[in-house]
């Protein structure tokens, strides 16, 4: 299936500071809307030992260029193929940059994998492939309050996620990662391992676009 050129992003669920509910609301939306189906889903969790990511063209930034530091984000990755090229989408519901952007204009743009960066702000990628995280991602919501118990952001309106199994909270097992964790090479084995691992694969900045090519669409 194919995504259209642009869409709507008001016609999404979005809370700020809760990307990963957003995200999976998106791929539930997208799949129900009938523009992808879920097997060509990927959700693609940002972050690192700091907890500390820059991202640029990111709406809740002050600054020109968009960049924020993220203690972890999340995005929607989707495997196309447009007149029998690969064209895989970004789908961020935070970014400025258009909805859906292209893997390559998000990265270029977004990432900015050529930006040299002190090693406490490289960014990890753990992919997980979206039926995965539909039937597995649980999450009460913990994390987003105070030491007493106070909201640090408003959160959505409707009930927490909680996943197929009846866990309730997995949410830290999916943003725990650590630069010295990622693939030392995107290969066969890895590329199959995301449609079988329930927290996917982890890989670097200068395999991103690399993994996802490898990705029959």
């Amino acid at each position: 299936m194919m995504a259209s050129a642009s869409s709507d992003v008001s016609q999404f669920h979005h809370t700020p500071s809760y990307c990963e509910e957003n995200v999976y609301l998106l791929c539930k939306k997208l799949c129900a809307d009938g523009v992808v189906d879920a097997s060509d889903l990927f959700v693609v969790f940002i972050s690192n030992e700091h907890k500390h990511i820059p991202l640029w063209h990111q709406k809740a930034s002050h600054r020109a260029d968009g960049i924020i530091l993220w203690d972890y984000h999340v995005i929607c990755v989707q495997k196309q193929r447009k007149q029998g090229k690969s064209v895989d989408l970004v789908w961020d519901l935070d970014s400025t940059l258009s909805f859906p952007s292209t893997l390559a204009s998000y990265v270029s743009d977004g990432i900015r994998p050529s930006f040299e960066l002190f090693s406490e702000f490289q960014r990890v990628f753990r992919i997980v492939h979206a039926p995965l995280f539909l039937r597995y991602f649980a999450s009460d919501r913990r994390h987003m309050k105070d030491s007493e118990g106070n909201w640090m952001s408003p959160p959505p309106e409707y009930k927490p996620i909680v996943a197929q199994d009846g866990t309730v909270h997995n949410l830290n097992q999916f943003i725990e990662m650590s630069t010295k964790d990622v693939l030392e090479d995107v290969g066969e084995d890895s590329v199959n391992a995301v449609f079988t691992k329930q927290l996917g694969v982890l890989v670097g900045e200068s395999q991103l676009e690399q993994f996802f090519s490898c990705i029959s669409s």
